[in-house]
């Protein structure tokens, strides 16, 4: 079965090339022959870019955080959740780095978060899925936070979403950083829901380490529907400017029963990034998924507005 889709499954066959020029019409033809068998179509890859943000360590001022190795026997501490009183309360060395969340932005601008925060709104008891190319589980900032139960692998098809080592590899982690990296332990910066994960609900989808195409997408949108509350994706077609893609049947599919049936009925919120096209002139609404009905599109920007 594909995903949460009750009724469609995925089919592969021995004789099929996996990668070729010309639909294997003569097979589907013949599956579609049979009487149970309603709708068909070949999978074919997808051309999906990750979204990715500026690599701090390009920055002068504060290198010894990426370059620098932990010091021998220094600890990281398990994190204590609690309230902050203010956007100095974290003693995480890199939060003062996070312009976006502690008013470090022209004009002492941020995110706004602080008031949240003080409400005891830190994402205690919710549930994010990163839909990417895989989690660094053993994270210092992120391992606290980690439920192999709730992650997945669909380019391996196992339960670890923990990605290649190639260098290429990174982009789930920073994502997820940025969503729920753990507070009060004195590394690294913070997650703007810090608390998100609470409990050990942090899953990961491991989808973007190899083909993707309509089915990959329709698993990794669907996957326990009732168990997460939020699926975050910051991937799309190429943002050039002259591009136009979208979600396929089967992603569309999940997407409609994930906002109809998710979170046990109240419905599976879905934020996508609008994209890094403004370089290019590219519209977001040449972008299927960031312009679907069915997502919460986030654009962002810069330190200095």
């Amino acid at each position: 079965q594909i995903g949460s889709l009750s009724g469609y499954y995925l089919f592969e066959h021995q004789r099929v090339r996996k990668r070729s020029v010309s639909p294997s019409e003569e097979h589907h033809h013949n599956l579609g022959q049979e009487q149970h068998v309603l709708w068909v179509q070949q999978q074919h890859e997808h051309s999906r870019k990750k979204r990715d943000f500026a690599d701090f360590s390009s920055f002068s001022e504060f290198p010894s955080y990426f370059t620098g190795g932990q010091e021998q026997g220094q600890r990281h501490h398990q994190p204590h959740y609690r309230g902050i009183s203010s956007h100095n309360s974290f003693p995480d060395p890199l939060f003062k780095e996070q312009w976006y969340l502690n008013g470090g932005a022209k004009d002492g601008f941020d995110m706004n978060v602080g008031p949240a925060w003080q409400k005891g709104y830190t994402g205690k008891g919710v549930v994010v899925s990163i839909l990417d190319d895989g989690i660094q589980t053993n994270h210092p900032d992120l391992a606290y936070n980690y439920d192999r139960d709730a992650s997945t692998d669909i380019n391996d098809n196992d339960d670890d979403p923990m990605p290649r080592d190639n260098g290429d590899n990174k982009h789930g982690t920073r994502c997820a950083g940025e969503v729920a990296a753990v507070a009060f332990n004195n590394y690294c910066g913070i997650g703007v829901a810090y608390n998100a994960s609470i409990g050990g609900e942090f899953p990961s989808v491991r989808m973007l380490d190899g083909t993707v195409n309509d089915a990959v997408e329709a698993r990794a949108l669907g996957l326990n529907p009732d168990h997460i509350d939020i699926y975050s994706a910051s991937w799309g077609p190429e943002d050039d400017g002259k591009t136009v893609d979208g979600p396929g049947p089967l992603a569309r599919r999940a997407f409609i029963y994930g906002v109809t049936s998710g979170r046990k009925g109240r419905g599976s919120i879905f934020v996508w990034a609008s994209g890094n096209g403004g370089r290019h002139t590219d519209s977001c609404n040449c972008d299927g998924y960031t312009n679907s009905i069915f997502t919460l599109s986030i654009s962002s920007a810069t330190q200095g507005g």
